[in-house]
């Protein structure tokens, strides 16, 4: 099992993509995915688009570093959406060399759920980006089942976030019987067999709306570093040998009282621990 992996932005959200990538390079991380799209309603968006300060700033911190833009986030498919919205995100996207669009389901009604996404998938192979859906477990596309169900339909890809397949019921034997090359980065953390009962935080990066459900709070501000918590990872894993690993563990209250550099550093430690006691154990 390759032991490199990446670094979603959501661990260290309130990091500039530049100063992520760079964070992101001195605690080892291959990768990082970059946000470039609001994913709540009144969050503050990063001056990224082809063109400005900030975007070349990312690409020479990229190139100078070696750490890779895997993916940009995150584009929910609400039903009002269309062209005008998504087409800076994927040409900010090809701009930073990314080729995943992460995509959430958030539109009730099926059918023109289905045709925006395919519409997003035709408009984003020019770019050389697949558009990957992510099933939530709070959103209208909330299981493993339902995205691959949309996916194979549209051509569209896979983004698997541990938290919330395990929060849906999702099981082993799910991702065995998927079709080959539908997912195509797999999101690490870890976390209680129970959605634990946390407080809401005070404050979240870039304003993430506070008002949620005990899944949105876990989700956003509190996920347990890959092998600290019950979820069954190393299964998970080898279920999908191969597929890009992104580690997405925002902890906001740890990352203020110990500081980014450690919380990284932390994460990348504990995912190398994970994915080398799978290859000491002789799992695929």
């Amino acid at each position: 099992m390759n032991v490199t992996f990446g670094l979603a932005h959501l661990s260290a959200l309130h990091l500039a993509p530049p100063a992520l990538v760079a964070a992101a390079a001195e605690a080892g991380f291959a990768s990082v995915g970059v946000r470039v799209f609001p994913a709540t309603a009144g969050e503050t968006r990063y001056p990224l688009s082809p063109g400005t300060p900030m975007t070349a700033e990312t690409v020479r911190r990229c190139r100078a570093t070696g750490v890779s833009v895997l993916d940009v986030e995150v584009f929910t498919l609400d039903g009002a959406r269309g062209p005008a919205d998504w087409m800076p995100a994927l040409e900010t996207g090809a701009e930073l060399g990314a080729r995943i669009l992460n995509v959430i389901g958030g539109d009730p009604d099926r059918s023109r759920l289905r045709e925006s996404l395919a519409a997003l998938v035709a408009d984003a192979s020019p770019f050389g980006i697949r558009p990957c859906l992510e099933p939530i477990s709070y959103q209208y596309v909330d299981t493993l089942a339902d995205a691959a169900g949309l996916a194979e339909e549209t051509a569209a890809g896979i983004m698997l976030d541990v938290l919330h397949f395990v929060r849906a019921g999702g099981s082993v034997a799910d991702l065995e019987a998927l079709p080959a090359g539908i997912v195509e980065v797999i999101q690490l953390c870890d976390g209680p067999s129970a959605v634990p009962d946390l407080p809401t935080p005070t404050e979240l990066p870039l304003g993430q709306s506070l008002d949620g459900s005990p899944r949105q709070i876990e989700s956003r501000s509190h996920r347990l570093a890959p092998g600290a918590g019950a979820f069954p990872l190393a299964e998970i894993l080898c279920a999908l040998p191969g597929v890009p690993i992104s580690v997405e563990v925002p902890d906001v209250a740890k990352a203020a009282r110990e500081g980014t550099s450690a919380h990284l550093a932390a994460l990348h430690l504990a995912t190398t621990t994970l994915l080398t006691s799978i290859n000491t154990a002789g799992v695929r």
